[in-house]
């Protein structure tokens, strides 16, 4: 499809092209893998899942990387028929009432905010690791700060500028996954694979038992396979959209998932002692897995190569939170909208990007008491699910009510219906179980907002949006928006 196509098809749902269309499918793909990024998924959650379901914790990656991959086939089949930014907000509008609508996307549009928040925070203590320093909770705070405004900075020239940044940060996956993980595993492993099936104690240790220290895990687990929905941010600067978005998903989901599959099961069997991880005398696992096999030399290459890796998921993670902004605020249903939908000369939603950092930027002080790694994993991750399980639960509703057929370039058929129903089911028991208050994920002695930090965000997100529905009625301007367009009609006639 030529760039005019693409333009015209935009026209046609309501919107002027304003943002520069120069992504491929590969530039696409770059947004998402960035997003998901192994190295951010793993080396986030590898200590706490070591440390609360020892070894055994690695069974919880193919049970999330299976169910996400249910909610991408819902997300396929949506992003295929409407390939726009802001892909929650647009896509409920369309298939349920708009109330409903503007709050899923309200939601959503947090979700990426406060995951940006988490990744800011994990990236955070490499930086103190490069220089050999202990940081303080306060420490932490100001660097996942700094990092935050550097990658706004990049962000505000542009998605040129952008997709090199996250080039090079792909890069540094490769360097830092791939190579790293199969050399430890295939030349550096200590341990037999039976080692995967043990937990060496670390439930008993935290006065837990197997099964709940593993629901814990896969509560944890989910942070490595979330996202993949950078491709959707990016749908109206990306070439033949409705046809390679969905695709794009997909390789980002699936390739991140096999490279956290290959590198957890190689950190656990080439660590020389995964019970000091379990005991507390390892808080790096990946490293010291690294540092003992390779070398002393490795260990500042190394820890250079997941920095790069984390800047460029929190570079491009920002861009889409920023672009799902982008897209309320130009229908005016957005707090600010006539600030927020601004967009600079270098094509840059410069507005949601100012916007986006300020709310990720609010969320850091949960951090500042005490560490919050296994609360802000938790945090950012309730604020993803939610939003999947609204969305997948309203496609659902809309296929039975016989309200939508899927009509875009890919659809599932009679296949799209079961699998619809369990995104559902997967959803919903993830939102619940992340959101379960548990101290075995926060520190001892952490506050009482640590603890609960996850369904509080939660609350407090659903709370706020609520009250300014009420207030303002987005609603009723997304009626008049719809009515003036007629977009909801022309280009999904399966919709009614």
């Amino acid at each position: 499809m030529s760039e005019h196509s693409d333009a015209a098809r935009l026209e046609a749902l309501g919107y002027r092209q304003e943002l520069r269309r120069s992504l491929s499918i590969l530039g696409n793909i770059s947004m998402g893998f960035a997003v998901v990024s192994p190295v951010v998924g793993l080396y986030a959650v590898a200590v706490v899942g070591l440390g609360i379901a020892g070894p055994a914790w690695v069974w919880a990656l193919p049970v999330c990387l299976l169910g996400q991959a249910l909610v991408v086939c819902v997300y396929s089949e949506l992003a295929s028929q409407w390939p726009l930014a802001g892909g929650a907000y647009q896509w409920s509008r369309r298939l349920t009432s708009p109330a409903f609508a503007w709050l899923s996307g309200w939601m959503w549009q947090f979700a990426v905010m406060f995951a940006n928040t988490t990744v800011a925070y994990l990236a955070a203590p490499w930086v103190f690791t490069l220089f050999g320093a202990t940081p303080s909770p306060r420490d932490l705070v100001l660097v996942a700060l700094g990092f935050m405004l550097f990658c706004t900075l990049v962000n505000a020239y542009g998605i040129n500028f952008l997709r090199w940044f996250v080039s090079l940060g792909i890069a540094a996956e490769a360097v830092a996954s791939i190579l790293v993980g199969l050399s430890l595993l295939l030349v550096f492993r200590q341990h037999g694979f039976s080692l995967l099936t043990e937990t060496l104690g670390a439930p008993a240790a935290l006065g837990s038992t197997d099964a709940r220290a593993f629901l814990a895990v896969v509560a944890v687990g989910g942070w490595a396979f979330i996202g993949f929905d950078a491709c959707v941010s990016t749908a109206e600067e990306t070439k033949d959209a409705a046809r390679q978005v969905p695709r794009a998903m997909w390789w980002a989901l699936l390739s991140v998932g096999a490279v956290v599959i290959l590198n957890a099961v190689a950190v656990e069997l080439a660590h020389p002692d995964p019970a000091a991880v379990i005991a507390g005398r390892d808080l790096d696992p990946v490293t010291t897995a690294v540092v003992s096999n390779f070398g002393g030399w490795a260990a500042k290459p190394f820890v250079v190569v997941v920095l790069v890796s984390f800047t460029a998921c929190l570079m491009a993670s920002q861009g889409g939170a920023a672009r799902g902004l982008y897209s309320l605020a130009r229908d005016e249903v957005f707090p600010f909208s006539r600030q927020v939908r601004r967009v600079n000369r270098h094509k840059a939603p410069i507005g949601g990007l100012v916007a986006a950092t300020l709310v990720s930027c609010a969320a850091l002080p949960l951090g500042l008491n005490s560490s919050a790694m296994g609360t802000l994993i938790t945090f950012g991750s309730a604020a993803t699910f939610v939003p999947f399980f609204l969305l997948t639960a309203v496609a659902l509703i809309a296929r039975l009510r016989g309200r939508w057929t899927p009509s875009g370039a890919v659809s599932y058929g009679r296949l799209g219906t079961p699998l619809n129903a369990l995104a559902v089911l997967w959803t919903g028991f993830e939102v619940v179980n992340i959101c379960w208050p548990r101290t075995i994920l926060a520190p001892v002695g952490a506050p009482w907002y640590q603890v609960w930090g996850a369904l509080l965000g939660v609350g407090l997100v659903t709370g706020a949006g609520g009250l300014y529905l009420l207030a303002r009625r987005p609603d009723r301007r997304m009626r008049d928006h719809d009515s003036g367009h007629g977009q909801l009609d022309e280009l999904a006639p399966a919709v009614r």
